[in-house]
């Protein structure tokens, strides 16, 4: 018969591990004893100890370490785990000064206050070509000391995370005792947290925002390039413009698209034909009272082009993944950027400027005659081939 266990429950205090942690060398006397031990464990039958009233010398004749240390590496962990921005404070290596690293970018700058002390730091937002997988997220500093990185929840946001850089120092947080990370569940930690959780939501919005003011950029050049295509298409084939003829400019006069102004006595009695009884002319009323607009965001691109008085204008906006790809609202012709067979076509400049020639093609094709899909078709057809030849045949 087996005799009766008895469980005695041991509770172990946090005071503990920090004693044998932190306070275990509270002594210099603890670190020669270490030192000496490490000799033992390296092979070494003879340590020499010289002690002076400025110095200890410890050498021993043990194996030692076969790592060579790389100059670049111990600089980086300088720079990382020592305060370098603090006053009168220099390291040199090998007669290097080591200075604190510099990046560039769109910096924000940010302080904000917590019960236990300041949290104040700045992000920097890299330019999209010195993006890196390296060194990712952002450190986190005590008394200038890099303690570690974090990424905060940018691990969701795709490859833009590797965009973010930057420090954040809190020297209210208490840390673990070998130095790498913090005591989480303390309420520092989590007061810093929700400081934290809203700079990263500020940072998210400035990185989508600068993304997007380049992505709106790229498009403004691709509508630029279809729209200039669809006008030579149009002076081509004038019988297909739903606003007749289209007057060639020259230079001095040249609009946007390449046309050309029309004066009230050309348009009476010179070769622009004039709008036909098919035809919409847009007036300016209508325009006003027109409930059906959409409302744009701040990332539209808006061009127009003339077609002698008239002309139509090309909106590239978001309007959802499940909204139309494109649109027409009197002579305005909405493009929706979100679309995902438009998302597909803007990877490559080429593709992006073909597919927006399509859409508008397809719309002034239809403003000519809405009722006949066919025909539509057709000249959308013609012009779109039109748009695409070479130049030297256009010529």
């Amino acid at each position: 018969m087996n005799p009766e266990r008895e469980c005695i429950p041991v509770t172990v205090d946090k005071s503990h591990i920090i004693t044998i942690g932190e306070r275990l060398y509270t002594e210099s006397i603890e670190f020669i004893r270490e030192i000496v031990n490490n000799a033992y464990d390296a092979d070494a039958t003879l340590v020499d100890i010289t002690v002076s009233e400025d110095s200890i010398e410890i050498r021993d004749n043990g194996a030692g370490m076969d790592r060579r240390f790389e100059l670049n590496d111990i600089e980086s962990r300088i720079i990382e785990g020592t305060p370098l921005k603090a006053p009168n404070f220099r390291v040199k290596l090998n007669n290097h000064t080591i200075t604190p690293r510099s990046l560039t970018g769109h910096k924000i700058p940010f302080l904000e206050g917590t019960e236990f002390g300041p949290v104040h730091g700045e992000i920097i937002v890299l330019p999209q070509t010195l993006a890196s997988t390296d060194e990712l997220g952002i450190e986190i500093k005590v008394k200038q000391v890099t303690v570690r990185r974090e990424l905060f929840g940018m691990e969701t946001w795709g490859k833009i995370m590797a965009r973010v850089r930057g420090e954040v120092n809190a020297d209210f947080l208490p840390i673990t005792s070998d130095r790498t990370g913090f005591i989480k569940d303390s309420s520092e930690f989590r007061a810093f947290l929700a400081v934290m959780e809203k700079v990263i939501e500020e940072i998210k919005k400035v990185l989508y925002r600068l993304t997007a003011k380049k992505e709106g950029r790229i498009v403004s050049r691709a509508l630029n390039e279809a729209l200039h295509r669809v006008y030579i298409a149009l002076s081509h084939n004038p019988e297909l413009s739903p606003f007749g003829a289209l007057p060639i400019a020259d230079e001095a006069t040249k609009g946007i698209g390449g046309a050309g102004p029309l004066s009230e006595k050309k348009a009476e009695g010179s070769g622009a034909a004039p709008p036909t009884g098919k035809e919409k002319i847009p007036e300016k009323k209508k325009r006003k009272k027109n409930p059906q607009v959409k409302r744009l965001t701040p990332n539209a691109v808006i061009k127009k082009m003339k077609f002698g008085q008239y002309g139509v204008s090309c909106i590239v906006d978001s309007f959802g993944e499940e909204g139309p790809e494109v649109f027409t609202e009197e002579t305005t012709i909405y493009i929706n950027r979100d679309h995902p067979l438009y998302k597909r076509e803007s990877a490559k400049a080429d593709t992006h400027t073909l597919n927006l020639a399509r859409l508008i093609t397809q719309e002034i094709a239809l403003m000519k005659d809405s009722k006949n899909p066919r025909q539509a078709f057709e000249r959308q057809s013609r012009l779109l081939k039109d748009a695409f030849i070479e130049k030297e045949k256009i010529d």
